[in-house]
């Protein structure tokens, strides 16, 4: 009898049984936007105690790096704020992907200029100028008209942007874009725009490392990013003439605005009408293949989803990420069935 259960426990901790072990665990791997990095991190984590059998891991390497991940089979998901990216980057087999909106978040400019913090405004106008490098002092009257009753430095200013492919430049250029013509014409809207001016730096904390470091700079970064990391953010001026600044009140403003306006789950809500909106919101989705061969994937994925639409939108605004409009959410989830 001891013998019997001795050669049990054997067979139970071989190799064989520990991979046999490992192999009832579904991994389900992702690649792509730093922008919702921080909800995704703590969903799958919130997740995984639900469903002790998945697994999902995430690699935030920013939207162009993951989206092509998963357009060479390298992982099962991807993440982007760019709606248009497969246009960009492989037309031809757009139809075979789909998007899921996840949360609504913003992009904001940042800035180190002693004495202004929050306080400082900008109009679409001053933006596109500085980042075309028309606008190279903060002394420049489209900018103290902008801060009337501030005395604006006579100080150079320092542009700093994204050097990889980026859903959040996506979302900055494509405000830019929809606010200039000058800048639609010059650069345009893009994950890795032909940048007219400034320093490079990799990722939201690469910007902000270098906005810290530089006296007079302005770059731009996701806005969890800069609540996580006490940076200071600007205020932006709406289609409204609203000096807004970024907040779930204004992010939510933008994104129950735009879908008014259209009801595509790719819609942008970049430069959204009405009042209260704050012009730099932008939904963030997971792109996921239509077709998952791979049952035990395509089922973790499913379940995934559903559960994201439900607990996981509760869990939103406390990382500072807006939920989807209860209306969006409820045509998603009928939308999860074209996974097959």
């Amino acid at each position: 009898m001891i013998l019997a259960i001795l050669l049990l426990l054997a067979a139970f901790s071989s190799p064989a049984a520990a991979q046999s072990a490992a192999h009832s665990i579904t991994t389900v791997t992702g690649a792509g936007a730093t922008f919702p990095y921080p909800i995704y991190a703590k969903w799958f984590e919130n997740y995984r105690r639900q469903a002790p059998g998945v697994e999902f891991k995430y690699d935030s390497v920013g939207s162009e790096a993951g989206i092509r991940r998963l357009l060479q089979n390298n992982v099962d998901f991807g993440a982007s704020e760019d709606p248009e990216i497969f246009r960009e980057l492989a037309p031809s087999v757009e139809s075979d992907y789909l998007f899921f909106p996840s949360v609504v978040g913003a992009v904001v400019p940042i800035v180190n200029l002693p004495g202004f913090g929050d306080d400082i405004a900008f109009t679409p106008d001053a933006l596109a100028g500085i980042y075309l490098g028309k606008i190279k002092k903060w002394n420049d009257p489209v900018l103290v008209q902008a801060n009337r009753g501030r005395r604006m430095p006579n100080l150079d200013i320092v542009v700093v942007h994204r050097s990889d492919g980026s859903g959040t430049t996506y979302s900055w250029t494509d405000f830019l874009s929809k606010t200039s013509a000058e800048w639609k014409a010059q650069a345009g809207a893009g994950l890795s725009p032909k940048w007219p001016v400034g320093r490079s730096a990799n990722g939201n904390d690469g910007v902000a490392k270098l906005v810290k470091e530089l006296g007079g700079s302005i770059g731009y970064v996701e806005f969890i990013y800069a609540l996580q990391n006490h940076l200071s953010f600007g205020r932006v001026r709406n289609q409204e003439g609203e000096f807004m600044e970024a907040s779930l009140e204004s992010i939510g403003a933008a994104a129950t605005n735009a879908m008014e306006a259209g009801s595509d789950f790719k819609v942008s809500i970049v430069d959204a009408p009405g009042k209260g909106s704050y012009p730099i919101a932008s939904f963030t989705w997971l792109v996921v293949p239509a077709r998952v061969a791979d049952t035990a994937k395509r089922n973790a994925i499913v379940d995934f989803l559903t559960w994201m639409l439900g607990p996981g939108q509760r869990q939103a605004a406390a990382l500072g990420y807006l939920a989807l409009p209860s209306n969006l959410a409820g045509r998603e989830a009928a939308s999860i069935s074209g996974i097959h």
